[in-house]
């Protein structure tokens, strides 16, 4: 119970200070990210990659860059998508940015029927609150990236989960449980690492 009680002070925390952060240092230090994960041998090796879209009044991370980049490479683009009955998440082909619709929980996603891309991704990029050096992070609190990279894995062993998150979010070390998935490299605007 102290480890969930830590997360959630961790959780306010963390949105109230990217909250505060204006919107042009976002884009600059997503400008960064981007740059970053390009350079990496993961991404630019991946035929299939997951990416997510940025709820902006939230000042999330912004990888619409990566993606224009992505598909001039000849990759594919996924991005996660709930089920509104039984509440999963799957990553889901996109053909176009321009088809992704908020569907009533915040953020931007594919279409229900779009093509489910699990068994094809070679790259998760899974979104952070905070996130550790040994590859733990703090999401929103509702499991859907730890249930889904632990499917996602299941259907693709060499699947590579990659977190990113701003510098100010990065942390020496955060509460894990049992059910918390590992990422297995960490990206923010001053850092490039695989998980210890």
């Amino acid at each position: 119970m102290l480890r969930v009680g830590v997360k959630a002070e961790l959780r306010k925390r963390m949105r109230g200070l990217r909250k505060t952060t204006p919107q042009s240092v976002i884009a600059t230090k997503s400008a960064v990210i981007v740059n970053r994960l390009t350079g990496m041998s993961e991404i630019f090796a991946a035929r299939g990659v997951a990416l997510f879209w940025p709820i902006e009044d939230r000042h999330e991370l912004d990888l619409r860059a990566l993606d224009v980049w992505l598909r001039e490479k000849g990759k594919k683009v996924a991005y996660p998508s709930i089920d509104p009955e039984t509440r999963a998440m799957v990553f889901r082909w996109v053909a176009s940015t321009a088809s992704l619709e908020e569907r009533g929980l915040g953020f931007a996603e594919p279409a229900y029927d779009a093509p489910c891309a699990s068994e094809d991704l070679d790259v998760v990029v899974v979104p952070a609150l905070a996130i550790d050096p040994s590859g733990f992070r703090l999401g929103y609190g509702a499991g859907f990236y730890d249930r889904s990279l632990r499917q996602a894995r299941a259907n693709r062993a060499s699947l590579s989960a990659i977190g990113v998150a701003f510098e100010f979010q990065y942390v020496s070390e955060l509460p894990a449980l049992a059910h918390d998935e590992r990422l297995d490299f960490i990206v923010t605007d001053a850092r490039c690492d695989r998980a210890t």
